[in-house]
């Protein structure tokens, strides 16, 4: 599994006079991320990440064994288990914004309450699913669907991108698309477990940076004989 991501008319984000969010914003906020979600754009994304999922899930168990079977594998994406965790993403959320209140700048604090707001919204919503799902893990164990260390790392690099674009974007979805393949290589989810906690955690970050800039987001689903991959496109006006 693979996702490439591909920048489209690509364009600065202007900052326009900032206020230091409060700490009482981080909640306080979030019934309006909340009534974001529902937007064109994230019926999208939640589509495109809903087929991709589908196109996986005849496959999960194969896609497992492949990556499993490099003696590689392992060792290469151990480090993706705690940085994906929901406890890191969390912590380096409240970390950012601490640190821009600390240092008095506004625009870092914004970005801040951002990624702790993406990641609130983006908990509650994955959580509510493995629940409801209630998808057996490839290890047996429970809630599997979707992937809540996928959401976490893809609400986190979606944020990051809207904010400071794709020099920073690009590694961030790097990251989290590492962090996706960790999941099967440890055998703690399937592909399709990912495909949609990607679709989730993107949405996530879309609902709380929404009206901040036009960002427009598609997953869309790719194909072949060769290939079971999804590809990311981040457009901004």
């Amino acid at each position: 599994m693979c996702l490439a991501a591909r920048p489209a008319a690509a364009q600065d984000h202007d900052s326009a006079p900032a206020h230091m969010p409060s700490i009482l914003s981080l909640f306080t906020q979030l019934a309006g991320d909340a009534r974001h979600l529902a937007t064109g754009r994230n019926l999208e994304v939640v589509a495109a990440g809903g087929a991709t999922a589908l196109l996986f899930k005849p496959r999960d168990v194969r896609v497992n064994a492949f990556i499993q079977d490099s003696d590689d594998a392992e060792n290469t994406f151990d480090a993706g288990d705690a940085i994906g965790g929901g406890v890191q993403q969390m912590g380096g959320a409240f970390a950012t914004y601490f640190l821009g209140r600390a240092l008095s700048n506004p625009r870092l604090a914004i970005v801040g309450a951002e990624l702790v707001r993406a990641q609130l919204l983006n908990g509650g919503i994955t959580q509510g699913l493995k629940i409801t799902v209630n998808r057996r893990r490839p290890d047996r164990g429970l809630h599997s669907f979707p992937s809540g260390h996928a959401s976490a790392s893809f609400a986190t690099a979606t944020v990051i991108q809207h904010e400071y674009g794709w020099k920073a974007g690009i590694p961030a979805y790097a990251l989290a698309s590492y962090v996706g393949v960790s999941r099967l290589s440890e055998n703690s989810h399937f592909a399709s477990d990912v495909a949609f906690g990607a679709a989730v955690g993107i949405v996530s970050a879309r609902a709380v940076t929404v009206g901040h800039g036009a960002t427009h987001v598609r997953v869309s689903p790719i194909a072949n004989p060769h290939t079971r991959a999804f590809e990311l496109t981040v457009l901004r006006d």
